[in-house]
């Protein structure tokens, strides 16, 4: 059984900004391993995490939405938006929000291969995205059969090894980026989330070819010591073309 308790730490600033003192909340484990320790320690530290129970987000992840989508606007009210490895819905909730889809304007389509509650504003699929019919399963549900934005949060359960994990998390990212391909509208927008080290280059190819611009982003609500990143490629093209810029932030 966990223990928690709480310190301050004089040499630390509090979340408001205003210099109070952080509580810091230690955890006290008994038959608990070292890693399941820091991992508690972690989220009852994060200020993302209290923010989003504060603001009533289904999870942290929904602040990487906001402040990617307050650089680089493209969640606009009437969009169509598909949400690929949604659960538990915090991009869907912003999403929704954004597009305005819970008063009908715009469209929300979510796909998790675990089971995440129904949300208002946004049709949830359960279902593994790599399964042959999701593609159609997923366009079917589109209501002209494009999306003006195609969002990947997918990621693989990682394995410890470096090289397996970067792997894993590129067949998704481009399994997602063939998918935005075939169902985005003109000037569509894809993100998805892919590892330090940057985008394998076969599918940074393939994303300079069919988008204006392609780059490279973590935001402030991406952990520091997370090796997390995003790639957002905007401006969406039809047809083929051989020029592209990439601009890696």
């Amino acid at each position: 059984m966990a223990r928690v308790r709480s310190s301050r730490n004089s040499g630390s600033r509090g979340t408001s900004g205003r210099g109070e003192r952080a509580l810091r909340v230690k955890v006290k484990s008994k038959g608990q391993t070292n890693s399941s320790r820091r991992w508690l320690e972690r989220q009852l530290n994060d200020p993302y995490v209290a923010a989003a129970q504060r603001d009533g987000w289904r999870s942290r992840a929904a602040y990487k939405l906001l402040e990617i989508n307050e650089k680089h606007p493209f969640l606009k009210p009437g969009a169509a938006i598909v949400d690929l490895g949604a659960a538990p819905g915090g991009w869907c909730q912003v999403a929704a929000e954004k597009v305005k889809s819970v008063e009908g304007r715009g469209q929300v389509i979510a796909i998790d291969i675990l089971e995440m509650d129904q949300l208002a504003g946004a049709d949830v699929l359960h279902l593994d995205f790599m399964d042959d019919d999701a593609p159609d399963r997923l366009r079917a549900l589109l209501k002209d059969g494009a999306a003006d934005a195609v969002l990947s949060d997918m990621a693989a359960a990682t394995t410890g090894h470096a090289s397996t994990d970067h792997l894993r998390i590129m067949m998704l990212a481009e399994a997602a980026a063939h998918f935005a391909i075939e169902v985005l509208k003109p000037g569509g927008t894809f993100l998805a989330k892919v590892f330090q080290g940057g985008t394998e280059r076969q599918l940074l190819d393939l994303l300079k070819r069919r988008f204006e611009i392609v780059r490279h982003i973590k935001p402030p609500a991406s952990r520091k010591d997370s090796k997390e990143l995003y790639v957002l490629a905007t401006g969406f093209r039809a047809a083929p073309s051989a020029s592209g810029t990439h601009d890696a932030e």
